[in-house]
């Protein structure tokens, strides 16, 4: 084991090191996914700015999207052989990169560098959503799901620091709207990297870098191919209506202020509940909290299509947000149940990869069912995704398979 590891023995400064470990990986989500409130809640907006066609408006976050799949797979990697932290620090310079590219973009209108910083903000996020499995590393078994979901309570302190980002800076530097925004997030950026400096994540043994099980007979598992829908359909949905609602918004005459307090309260709301969902699922099982999740998204989308006031869009991100939290941190959590821990970075970059991926779809169509369908039609597509994740948990819960800690 390299200095990097955590002490095994005595028991108490390795718990001292695990906890150092959470605290550190929740503030810097707390900082780093201001990235991702500031992306959602520009990227159509500059988008249809730049753009040479109002159908690519919603294209900049489309590659946001991108850049977070194509960057799970290489993230997992250099975890794998470099350790996390290695991981976490390449991803800061990616979110100081997004900051300084797309300052410039704006300031010199160009479309396709904008697109590009969005690029590095993906890869950048990919890399802040991986802190949630790193924090499960540290911890005994029994504390998995409570460590994850309270590192992604930090996007709570995100989900203020983001949208209030762009409100204070957003006309600091005319004519230029939002350059500021984006130096400012360059800059939350490299103080979320000073935070990732002190974690001390155990670097891969030789048996966790030699891999274990083959990913085929993994992935076969019915839990794993449930874990993996219901993880696609949470994050793609939530991510379908998150792209939209700021430009819908805007066409239905509401401010910029309005779009940025829903924003920031949709991402209060996808990260508050960390606080107990880990305690949700320790007690009622993964399975129930990811249908209560399901179940909310399909409540705000129903919302969403009775009005179109600030109190509808509102409502609508609101719901949204909380129901991704149940979705996604369950799907998570029913992740770390399929993989023994030699296979870890391997089985939960892949579970990311192909999340991520499915969302780029998701992204691109909402930007052009909205600008060709209008919001309802956005709303509209969200219920047949979810009646395909309910089949699939439904399933998995006839014919449950033994956790990856009992298999041979």
């Amino acid at each position: 084991m390299t200095s990097d590891a955590l002490p095994d023995s005595p028991m108490q400064p390795a718990l001292s090191a695990a906890k150092n470990n959470v605290v550190r990986l929740g503030i810097a989500q707390a900082l780093a996914g201001a990235n991702n409130a500031v992306a959602y809640a520009t990227g159509a907006i500059i988008g249809s700015t730049l753009a040479p066609t109002k159908e690519l408006a919603t294209l900049p976050i489309t590659v946001f999207v991108v850049g977070m799949a194509i960057s799970t797979l290489p993230t997992g990697a250099i975890a794998r052989r470099y350790g996390r932290r290695t991981a976490f620090l390449a991803g800061t310079s990616c979110g100081f990169l997004v900051g300084l590219l797309a300052a410039i973009s704006v300031i010199i209108g160009s479309f396709w560098l904008f697109c590009l910083a969005m690029f590095f903000g993906g890869a950048y996020n990919a890399v802040v959503l991986s802190f949630r499995f790193a924090a499960a590393d540290c911890v005994p078994p029994e504390k998995k799901p409570r460590a994850l979901s309270l590192v992604m309570a930090g996007g709570v302190v995100a989900g203020i620091l983001g949208p209030q980002l762009v409100t204070f800076t957003m006309d600091l530097w005319q004519p230029y709207v939002f350059a500021a925004t984006f130096i400012a997030q360059a800059a939350v950026a490299v103080l979320a990297g000073i935070v990732l400096s002190g974690v001390r994540v155990p670097k891969p043994t030789a048996a966790e870098t030699a891999g274990g099980r083959p990913l085929g007979i993994i992935v076969r598992q019915p839990r794993f191919i449930a874990a993996v829908i219901c993880g696609v359909v949470s994050y793609t949905l939530m991510n379908f209506i998150m792209t939209s609602a700021p430009l819908a918004m805007r066409l239905c005459g509401l401010p910029q202020e309005a779009s940025n307090l829903g924003i920031q309260w949709h991402i209060i709301a996808m990260y508050a509940p960390s606080f107990f969902t880990g305690h949700l699922i320790t007690r009622f099982g993964t399975t129930r909290v990811i249908l209560t999740g399901l179940l909310l998204i399909s409540l705000s989308a129903t919302i969403g299509l009775t009005g179109i006031d600030q109190a509808h869009f509102w409502l609508t991100l609101i719901l949204v947000g909380v129901g991704w939290n149940f979705g996604f941190l369950g799907a998570s959590a029913m992740v770390l149940e399929c993989h023994r821990p030699e296979e870890r970075t391997r089985v939960q970059s892949l579970n990311d990869f192909m999340v991520f991926g499915m969302m780029t779809i998701g992204s691109f169509s909402s930007g052009t069912l909205l600008m060709a369908k209008g919001w309802d039609a956005v709303l509209w597509v969200t219920f047949f995704p979810i009646v395909i994740a309910v089949a699939a948990l439904a399933a998995t819960s006839m014919r449950r398979t033994p956790q990856a800690s009992g298999q041979a």
